[in-house]
């Protein structure tokens, strides 16, 4: 046990830069979901015009998991243990569908953008496409979430909680969920008091239960 202190920064290491990522990855994929995915360009009347399609209207459903995406390291950052997990796979699950829906819905952002386009008097068939840089950041930040929740999926279990550090030692447990030791003045480990008789034995010998 006397490894027990190099716990808890062994899993935080993996905490931080996880979490980051991942947030970071998730609100540039729902910005991204909601903006110019293609556009489409011709004339109109000999006038140049060009029209562009979003990827909320082309593939709403981006959108939408790209938000639940993005929910789900809110309620992973709140909750603790194996709840975690259940809460990152749906992450995870909600990543890979806006992934496959940015790449499956690629053709039909670029048709979109030609309707638009003929909607202002352009012609279809001397229409150029082309995807946007927009719809590259949703794709690519899609991918890095669905990374970075599969990341949480394995290790959020064992990473600390939210106001971990205000818990009494009683409270917290190592990653194999043994209770932590407490230590006396001397250097020693004691047993951590666990119900209410022990509470006041500890009180009795001059220790404080929380410590």
């Amino acid at each position: 046990m006397a490894d027990a202190p190099a716990v808890r920064p062994r899993r935080r290491r993996s905490f931080a830069p996880t979490v980051l990522v991942g947030l970071a990855a998730s609100v540039l994929t729902a910005v991204a979901a909601g903006r110019d995915w293609a556009t489409a360009s011709g004339r109109a009347a000999g006038v140049v015009v060009t029209a562009r399609a979003t990827g909320s209207s082309s593939a709403p459903l981006a959108l939408s998991l790209a938000l639940v995406a993005l929910a789900a390291w809110g309620v992973v950052l709140v909750l603790r243990g194996r709840a975690r997990r259940v809460v990152a796979v749906a992450g995870t699950l909600a990543a890979a569908g806006v992934l496959a829906t940015a790449v499956s819905q690629a053709g039909r952002a670029r048709t979109d953008a030609v309707a638009q386009l003929v909607a202002r008097g352009g012609v279809a068939d001397q229409a150029t496409t082309g995807l946007t840089g927009w719809y590259v950041v949703c794709a690519v930040g899609a991918a890095v979430s669905l990374a970075a929740l599969g990341v949480a999926v394995a290790l959020s279990p064992r990473w600390p909680g939210m106001g971990e550090r205000y818990d009494a030692p009683s409270a917290r447990t190592h990653a194999d969920g043994a209770p932590s030791p407490a230590t006396d003045p001397d250097g020693g480990h004691v047993t951590v008091p666990t119900t209410e008789q022990d509470m006041w034995r500890a009180l009795d010998d001059g220790r404080d239960p929380t410590q």
